[in-house]
């Protein structure tokens, strides 16, 4: 096996946060996972005994994220590898949907996720070492109705994983935004917050979406353990990507979106040097 590794994960009661601590458990790492309340912490310890290590946090409560790094750093040791798994969907048709959604829909998805890269990094730079790992969404390059604000957060987070990347790069620091597609988790159930409708023209185009995406839930292809021992491979990797997609659903569907890119880029490619002086 390879070197046993310490992960700080947010975001572990459910979903592929459980399943990637779970897994990076039995794989023999350590991990720190964030949770909601101090019961889920101590049913997280229990996982596996002097290896699982809960912490209660809400991502939003950026004021508390600096010192909980701290404090992990010193009493749990370095930490090897960083998950930024916390996050939730939100659905809604954009001119249905408050903006108080779109402000906490990036507080969870994008300031959160910042925040904690930002009270690791010194601790990643000065050791010249360290794994950030953003998951983002196939949501943060290809877009679909009904989920605006959700696929705003993830393009977000994207674009701020993949220029770290590059400013990291020289401190030997990888960062990779993972890109899941469908999954059997419950981000389409519980998990996803749901604008009311109220604009009747929507009716025709979004009601059969809503409907379908709802009953699809628990029925997605993708295996959350698979993708959880696939993350595990990645960072055993000594030269992790910038991007990883997870899901057929996901290579297929950015393949048809860079496919579509590059007819219009061909289409409009006079136009768009004509700008030039």
């Amino acid at each position: 096996m390879s070197r046993s590794k310490l992960l700080f994960i947010t975001g572990v009661s459910s979903g592929f946060g459980r399943a990637l601590a779970e897994e990076a458990l039995q794989a023999g790492h350590r991990v720190v996972g964030t949770l909601r309340n101090a019961q889920a912490c101590e049913k997280f310890e229990a996982l596996a005994p002097g290896r699982s290590f809960g912490r209660v946090l809400d991502v939003t409560d950026f004021e508390a994220i600096t010192p909980l790094a701290a404090a992990v750093e010193q009493e749990i040791g370095a930490v090897d590898v960083l998950v930024n798994n916390a996050g939730y969907g939100h659905e809604g048709i954009m001119e249905e949907s408050p903006l108080s959604e779109a402000r906490h829909q990036f507080d969870v998805n994008v300031f959160g996720a910042v925040a904690v890269i930002k009270a690791f990094l010194p601790y990643f730079r000065q050791r010249r070492a360290g794994h950030v790992l953003n998951i983002t969404s196939m949501g943060g390059f290809i877009t679909l109705p009904g989920i605006s604000y959700y696929c705003g957060s993830k393009f977000a987070l994207q674009g701020i994983s993949e220029t770290l990347s590059k400013e990291l790069k020289p401190f030997n620091i990888s960062v990779t935004a993972i890109q899941p597609g469908s999954f059997r988790t419950d981000w389409a159930g519980r998990s996803m917050v749901r604008s009311p409708r109220t604009i009747s023209d929507y009716d025709a185009s979004f009601g059969p979406v809503r409907e379908t995406r709802a009953k699809r839930s628990g029925h997605q292809p993708g295996d959350p353990q698979k993708a959880a021992r696939a993350i595990l491979q990645l960072i055993n990797s000594p030269a992790p990507p910038a991007s990883l997609l997870l899901g057929s659903d996901a290579v297929k569907f950015v393949r048809e979106k860079l496919q579509q890119m590059n007819t219009d880029i061909d289409a409009w490619e006079a136009l768009s040097q004509s700008t030039d002086g």
